[in-house]
């Protein structure tokens, strides 16, 4: 077994975070505002779609999306990315107000190629936390103090979040960001991915039922 090399959770606190670019973006969803994000770190970028008035009384309703090129693009059937994806925006365009955060996470934080070779080792029978560790790498290797920021830039401190992961409410909390609410995004997935499913559950402790 190779040392790990990511998923060490250090913040980057000295990251200054830039307001890119906004416009209009209508989609099948509904009508929403892209925003482009970009700090000084590796990956350290992001695009927000946002709905309603972020900071009323109600808390948005928040995604925090990790890209995936395989399932969001290509409808791999391995993964649930799509259907989270989907599910998600359709939730946000319902909600008073939302977020969808997209960040480009590939492979939970380890990047396409390296997700590639996660992939083949997959099929020679590991599962996604075998083959992360397989190849050096934590089970997760995602960080959200940079999520947080950009949350905080849009003026959304406080938020229910789309999410089956306590990691995920445990480090937005600790970057200062209040998820007054955990919501299942559990959509209907396919008997492909159910293994995978199962393994986050059973390893990485994602809140999933019906497994």
């Amino acid at each position: 077994m190779t040392r790990k090399i990511a998923g060490s959770k250090r913040k980057n606190t000295n990251s200054a975070l830039k307001h890119v670019a906004h416009a209009a973006l209508p989609s099948k969803f509904g009508k929403f505002t892209i925003h482009g994000f970009a700090g000084h770190g590796p990956m350290e970028e992001a695009v927000a779609l946002v709905r309603g008035k972020l900071n009323g009384k109600a808390a948005p309703l928040v995604r925090i999306h990790s890209q995936c090129l395989t399932g969001d693009v290509l409808a791999s059937l391995r993964c649930d990315c799509r259907a989270q994806l989907e599910y998600s925006l359709k939730k946000i365009a319902k909600a008073p107000s939302g977020i969808l955060l997209y960040l480009p996470q590939e492979g939970r934080g380890i990047g396409l190629m390296n997700k590639l070779r996660a992939y083949e080792l997959q099929d020679g029978g590991m599962d996604t936390v075998e083959a992360n560790e397989e190849l050096g790498f934590a089970a997760d290797a995602r960080e959200y103090d940079f999520s947080a920021q950009v949350l905080k830039q849009l003026g959304a401190r406080k938020i229910r979040l789309l999410s089956n992961n306590p990691e995920k409410v445990r480090q937005l909390e600790s970057s200062g960001i209040r998820v007054v609410q955990r919501v299942p995004c559990q959509p209907r997935v396919s008997r492909i991915s159910r293994a995978y499913m199962a393994t986050k559950k059973e390893k990485m402790g994602h809140i999933l039922g019906g497994l």
